[in-house]
């Protein structure tokens, strides 16, 4: 399992997933689920993975021998990203269809994948989508502006209660690593490096800001401290529940 999400500000795009592949008794793997592809001053372009890793990696793989083929790749010509989305989500119905049927008749093997594209293609505004396992995708909008996928329960209520489009960015990078660390203290399936980039609007560049941190991170440590001792404080701090109330319901 896997936990990848993004927002899209009024700033630009906010990218943040976990590199966790494998967890059990004895072993642990780490992959990462972020992939850039950037062509400076043209489109700038942010993939993040969840799902099946040899559909995922088979996929990224795909893009990166589509692109020896230079401007005639379908992410070198596409006018919009939601062509891009369109060409990714023909990308994982191919795979997936070729990794399921090798499982051969009766076998249950799951190869789907799930994908966040998001970035932005010169002369529009940037676009985010999750581009599902079926091929076809959804985008963020003004009153969605986060999309998540893998393990995405735990990390929920803070996006829901925080993030908008105007949020400012220091926030809303603050908001997307504390939902990843609730999720990895909820699920050992999730786990670190975290990788966060932030592509900021009209920039057309690889990335404004990005940062991989490790579970020995001091920032991370900090962050996790201090998310701990002000859960419990406002806990504290909540109304107190009067027995006579209870008693006239």
């Amino acid at each position: 399992m896997t936990y990848c999400l993004a927002i899209a500000l009024d700033e630009g795009l906010v990218f943040c997933s976990d590199s966790r592949t494998n967890a059990g008794a004895d072993r642990v793997s780490t992959y990462s689920k972020m992939h850039r592809f950037a062509f400076p001053d043209d489109r700038s372009l942010v993939l993040l993975s969840a799902g099946n890793l040899a559909t995922s990696q088979a996929v990224v793989a795909q893009i990166h021998r589509d692109l020896e083929a230079g401007e005639s790749a379908p992410i070198r010509r596409a006018q919009y990203v939601a062509d891009v989305a369109d060409y990714i989500g023909d990308l994982i119905a191919k795979e997936s269809a070729k990794y399921s049927a090798a499982g051969g008749p009766g076998a249950e093997l799951d190869a789907s994948a799930t994908f966040i594209l998001g970035g932005q293609i010169i002369g529009h505004e940037p676009e985010l989508y999750m581009v599902y396992p079926e091929g076809n995708h959804i985008s963020a909008s003004q009153t969605h502006p986060f999309l998540q996928i893998g393990e995405t329960k735990y990390g929920k209520p803070i996006l829901d209660r925080i993030i908008r489009p105007h949020t400012p960015l220091e926030t809303a990078f603050r908001c997307a690593i504390v939902s990843l660390d609730s999720t990895m203290r909820s699920n050992v399936t999730v786990g670190p490096p975290i990788e966060v980039l932030f592509y900021r609007k009209d920039s057309l560049q690889a990335h404004e800001w990005y940062a991989a941190l490790d579970e020995s991170h001091p920032y991370l440590a900090e962050l996790r401290q201090s998310w701990d001792d002000n859960v419990r404080r406002a806990v504290e701090l909540l109304p107190n529940l009067e027995m006579s109330f209870l008693e006239r319901q």
